[in-house]
C-alpha cells in the first residue's frame, strides 16, 4: 500500500495539538510501561502496524520484556500482567471497541478500587489519544521508516 496524505504536512496545528496531548500524558502518574502497553494493545485491536512497530520499540527501550509484549494480544489469559495492568488493558479493550459494550460497569468498578479518579481519567485519555493516532496512521497508510 502506498502512503496517502501526510497529516503533519497538511495540518501541522492539529498534529501539534495531538503531540501536546502526548506531552501532557508523559507528565502524569501513569508509568511509561503502562502507557506503552495501552498503546500497543489499542494498536493491535485497530490493526495499526505503524503504531505497533513504534510502541513495541519504545516499550522495549523502557525495559518491557518481549515475553510480555508477545502475551499482550491475549493478556486476559496470561499470568504476566498484574492487577492494575489487567484493569487498564480491559479498559483499553472496552474503550477501543466502544460500540460493543463501552466501558463496562464491572471494569469501571475495578478501576475505581485500584486507581484514583485522576488516574482513571488519564488512562481514558491515553486510550483516546492512541486511538486517534491509530486512525490517522491506518487511514493514511503510514509506514514506519526502515532502521
Amino acid at each position: 500500500m502506498d502512503q496517502r496524505i501526510d497529516v503533519l504536512e497538511l495540518e501541522p496545528q492539529a498534529y501539534r495539538a495531538m503531540t501536546g496531548l502526548e506531552q501532557y500524558l508523559k507528565g502524569t502518574d501513569l508509568s511509561l510501561k503502562l502507557r506503552e502497553l495501552i498503546k500497543i494493545r489499542a494498536s493491535q485491536i485497530n490493526g495499526c502496524a505503524y503504531c505497533i512497530e513504534m510502541h513495541t520499540k519504545e516499550a522495549k527501550k523502557a525495559g518491557e520484556s518481549e515475553q510480555r509484549m508477545y502475551a499482550l494480544s491475549a493478556w486476559w489469559e496470561s499470568p504476566l500482567f498484574d492487577e492494575e495492568e489487567r484493569v487498564a488493558l480491559a479498559m483499553t479493550d472496552e474503550i477501543t471497541k466502544i460500540t460493543e459494550r463501552g466501558l463496562t460497569k464491572e471494569t469501571y468498578q475495578k478501576a475505581e478500587k485500584l486507581f484514583s479518579s485522576n488516574a482513571i481519567a488519564q488512562i481514558i485519555m491515553q486510550i483516546g489519544v492512541i486511538n486517534i493516532w491509530n486512525r490517522i496512521a491506518v487511514a493514511t497508510h503510514k509506514r514506519y521508516p526502515e532502521d
